[in-house]
């Protein structure tokens, strides 16, 4: 079988991850404890399928056949060896008492006597006492048992996780095959920087454009472009706007900023958000800085801490946007 037909049900900017895996479990190397980091929107679920039936499939080491019964028992999600652990609510952290019951299955024979396979995700959901329990097994794990931790950050994860494990990171594709995706996948005219708002993730940035967010952003972009260069404005109505959902404008707002600053040292790019060359125009860099600094305080703070006034937050930043533009 070629590699081209062995890949061909993962995106493409997956494939060399898969090849490098694949790589692994022919030559019967692949960890014991792995670690998966990846960034929504870019179809980690597919790799982590994929590598879990090839682990799984008792007739390959390095592809599932699809036909054994292990590979039938994947596919019913009923293979007494394949073990998911994650929250046992949505939003919620994995406990101790799931890591000391998946510790418990590391050390069990399989029962099909093939191998075990526990995927813990997201592992940046457990809490601290949670990893604590993890770190023995994940230095010895039982025979024939292997550990992938998929976690979309890094940064939580104890350092002590991470060193036990091979550490796998996926990065977005470059915007030229995002491009060239999006291409294929819709008949919408896709504008270059669609990809740069939504990080350069391309289900992500397909998703932007099928739901109606793309026209969304387009409003988004005219009202504060005049908010921020009229003085006449109305900013009550651009702040009840960007309130109705916070995180998204308030990042919008954050790109066309930064946007805005290259382009005043000379840096124009393709994917770079149009308003930012009129901005560019209209607005000091000593205010941009400032302004785009006191935003990113403002983003953390309403991300830290749930019961803030985020309308009256948002409101004195952007009056005193306006007031410090007016006063140069």
């Amino acid at each position: 079988m070629s590699n081209k037909l062995m890949i061909n049900d993962l995106y493409p900017w997956l494939a060399g991850y898969w090849l490098q895996w694949q790589t692994s479990l022919n030559n019967q190397q692949f960890p014991a404890a792995s670690l998966l980091v990846s960034p929504s929107g870019l179809g980690a679920e597919r790799l982590i399928e994929k590598l879990s039936a090839a682990v799984m499939c008792s007739h390959s080491h390095s592809e599932a056949c699809g036909f054994c019964h292990s590979c039938e028992l994947m596919k019913s999600g009923s293979h007494p060896d394949f073990h998911l652990i994650s929250p046992e609510k949505e939003g919620k952290a994995i406990t101790v008492d799931q890591i000391r019951q998946c510790n418990k299955l590391a050390q069990e024979s399989a029962q099909l006597s093939g191998a075990r396979f526990i995927v813990i995700n997201p592992a940046d959901s457990m809490n601290e006492s949670a990893a604590n329990a993890l770190l023995k097994t994940l230095e010895a794990p039982g025979r024939n048992c292997f550990f992938l931790l998929v976690a979309s950050r890094i940064n939580p994860l104890l350092p002590t996780i991470i060193s036990r494990c091979q550490k796998t990171v996926l990065t977005p594709p470059s915007s030229e095959q995002v491009s060239h995706w999006l291409s294929e996948q819709t008949s919408q005219p896709v504008p270059p920087y669609a990809a740069h708002l939504n990080g350069y993730s391309p289900l992500n940035t397909l998703a932007f454009i099928q739901s109606g967010e793309l026209a969304k952003y387009q409003a988004f972009e005219q009202n504060i472009a005049h908010c921020l260069t009229d003085a006449s404005a109305d900013i009550s109505a651009c702040v009840k706007q960007i309130n109705e959902a916070p995180t998204q404008y308030l990042a919008w707002l954050w790109t066309m900023l930064t946007d805005t600053q290259k382009v005043q040292f000379g840096v124009v790019e393709q994917q770079q958000l149009p308003i930012s060359l009129r901005l560019a125009k209209q607005i000091s860099y000593p205010v941009l800085y400032r302004q785009t600094k006191a935003l990113t305080r403002l983003m953390e703070e309403l991300k830290t801490f749930s019961g803030l006034n985020s309308e009256l937050l948002i409101s004195d930043w952007l009056f005193n946007f306006n007031d410090e533009k007016t006063c140069l």
